[in-house]
C-alpha cells in the first residue's frame, strides 16, 4: 500500500460525497468490523479508508490526509465531531441548539461556540440517534423526547421533530459528569472556598453532621460533595445513592490496586412494571439495613427527601445535595419535597428536616463563571425548640469589574460566627479532638 507521502490529493470532492463513498466502499466489504469497538477493529477500519482514499485519489479541502481519515472514521463508526468532546475532562456540558449551532460549557465556567457544525438537520438528528441507540434509547416521531444516560458520567437530554422547528433538527443537551477528582488545595487555589471552610465542612461530617449542598446547576455541588466523601476514613462505610448512572467514583485503591476503603455504590433503576422499580426511597431502605456510617444521596429531587432527613435523623452522617436559591430557602424546598410523599403540616416538616440537616451550604456560580461557597450556615435547635439559622462563614462580593472586556468579581470569605455550643458538644461527644475544634472557635476573617 502506498505511504501518506505518495498521496495523490487531485480529486478534491466535497466532504459529504467523499463520506458516501467511503462508507458503501467499507460497509459492503468490511462491515463486521464497523460493528466493533476493539482497538484492533478501529485500526483496520482506518486502514481500509486510508488505501481508498489514496487508492481514488480523494481530498477535501481544507482537511489533511490524517484528519480526513480521522473525520470519516468517526463519522462512520462513532458520532461525528461530538465524539472528540464527550471524553474529555474539561468540559462539562454539550448544548446542541440547533444542526449549525453548538456551545460547549467547560469546566471553568466558559461557555463557547465551536467551530464544527452537522452539515444539515438530518445530520444533526442522525448522529444523535445513533449516539441514543448505544444506550437503548430511540428519538422517534412517537417519542420525540428523551432523557436518561448514554454512560456512567454522562446524561443527555433530547428534543426532536414535533416539540421543536423542523429546519432545526434536534437539539440536545449533554451533560458530562467530570471525572477528575478535586484536590482541597484546588478548592482553595480556584477561591472556591477558604481552608477552614472547607476543614469545617469535612471534620464535621467526619464526626456525625449531616450537610446539605445547595445552589443551582453548575454551582460546584456535586464536586464539593465528591471531595468531601473522600476525606472520610478508609474504614467507615459508606452507602451511595445515585438517580439511573453512576456519577461518583469514590473507591480507593492501593498501588496493587486493591479497594482500601468501604463503601457501596448503588443506582436506581427504571422498569416499566412499578413492581420492578427500584426507586432512590427503596435504595434509602435498603441502606438503613447494611450497617452504613454514612450515607450518600446524590440528589434530592422528589420524596426521598423525606427519607433521606429520617435517615439524618437516626444518627447516620448523611450528605446529599438539592436545588435552591440559599441556605435558608433550602429547608422549605425539602419541606415541599417532603409533603410528596407525607401531607404532614408545614411546621412539623419544617422541625425535622432542621433537625436532620444542621449544616447547608450553599453554592454558586457567579456572573464571571468564578465559583463560590457563598455561605455556610448551621441551624441551632433552642432548649424550647425554637429555630436559629446562624451564619457561620460567608464569601463577600466588594468589586465588579472589567478587566480584558471580561467581568471580574472580586470578594473574600469571611467567618462571621461560632459555631453553637451545642454543635461543639455533639462533635466532642462524637471524638472531634478538642485540639481540632479550637481550631474553629473563634471569629476573624478567613
Amino acid at each position: 500500500m502506498k505511504n501518506n507521502l505518495d498521496y495523490d490529493s487531485s480529486n478534491v470532492r466535497e466532504f459529504s460525497g467523499v463520506l458516501l463513498e467511503v462508507q458503501e466502499h467499507v460497509s459492503t466489504k468490511y462491515a463486521m468490523l464497523i460493528s466493533g469497538d476493539s482497538i484492533k477493529q478501529k485500526e483496520q477500519i482506518k486502514s481500509y479508508v486510508s488505501k481508498y482514499l489514496m487508492d481514488c485519489s480523494l481530498s477535501v479541502e481544507g482537511l489533511t490526509f490524517d484528519e480526513l481519515v480521522e473525520t470519516l472514521y468517526s463519522e462512520m463508526a462513532e458520532f461525528s465531531f461530538l465524539t472528540k468532546y464527550l471524553y474529555r475532562d474539561d468540559i462539562e456540558e454539550i448544548n446542541i441548539n440547533s444542526w449549525e449551532d453548538i456551545k460547549i460549557t467547560y469546566s471553568n465556567g466558559e461557555v463557547l461556540p465551536i467551530k464544527e457544525r452537522f452539515t444539515s438537520p438530518g445530520h444533526a438528528t442522525d448522529v444523535i440517534r445513533r449516539l441514543l441507540h448505544k444506550s437503548g434509547m430511540i428519538l422517534d416521531n412517537a417519542v420525540p423526547i428523551v432523557v436518561g444516560h448514554l454512560s456512567e458520567q454522562i446524561r443527555i437530554t433530547v428534543l426532536g421533530q414535533g416539540i421543536i422547528d423542523k429546519d432545526v433538527g434536534v437539539s440536545a443537551s449533554i451533560r458530562i459528569v467530570n471525572p477528575k477528582k478535586f484536590q482541597r488545595e484546588e478548592f482553595v487555589n480556584n477561591n472556591t472556598a477558604s481552608e477552614e471552610m472547607l476543614d469545617f465542612l469535612s471534620l464535621t461530617h467526619r464526626y456525625g453532621e449531616s450537610i446539605c449542598l445547595t445552589g443551582a446547576a453548575f454551582s460546584g455541588k456535586t464536586t464539593l460533595m465528591s471531595w468531601i466523601l473522600s476525606t472520610l476514613p478508609n474504614n467507615k462505610r459508606i452507602f451511595v445513592i445515585e438517580n439511573g448512572t453512576r456519577e461518583f467514583n469514590l473507591v480507593k485503591k492501593d498501588d496493587q490496586g486493591r479497594t482500601i476503603n468501604n463503601i457501596i455504590h448503588t443506582v436506581t433503576r427504571h422498569s416499566d412494571n412499578p413492581k420492578q422499580n427500584i426507586t432512590m426511597v427503596k435504595l434509602l431502605e435498603t441502606g438503613l439495613t447494611v450497617n452504613p456510617d454514612y450515607i450518600c444521596v446524590a440528589e434530592m429531587k422528589s420524596d426521598e427527601a423525606f427519607f433521606a432527613q429520617e435517615a439524618a435523623r437516626t444518627g447516620h452522617g448523611v450528605t446529599t445535595t438539592i436545588h435552591a436559591s440559599s441556605c435558608i430557602g433550602t429547608y422549605y424546598r425539602m419541606v415541599t419535597l417532603c409533603k410528596q410523599r407525607y401531607d404532614v403540616d408545614v411546621k412539623t416538616l419544617y422541625n425535622l428536616v432542621t433537625e436532620a440537616f444542621p449544616i447547608v451550604v450553599f453554592c454558586k456560580q457567579l456572573e464571571d463563571n468564578s465559583r463560590h461557597i457563598m455561605e455556610i450556615t448551621e441551624c441551632e435547635i433552642k432548649q424550647d425548640g425554637s429555630r436559629e439559622i446562624r451564619t457561620l462563614y460567608k464569601f463577600n462580593i466588594t468589586e465588579n469589574n472589567i478587566v480584558d472586556e471580561k467581568l471580574k468579581i472580586t470578594g473574600s470569605y469571611q467567618k462571621i460566627n461560632n459555631m453553637s455550643k451545642a454543635l461543639e458538644k455533639r462533635l466532642l461527644e462524637n471524638g472531634m479532638p478538642k485540639n481540632t475544634l479550637n481550631r474553629f472557635i473563634g471569629v476573624e476573617r478567613v
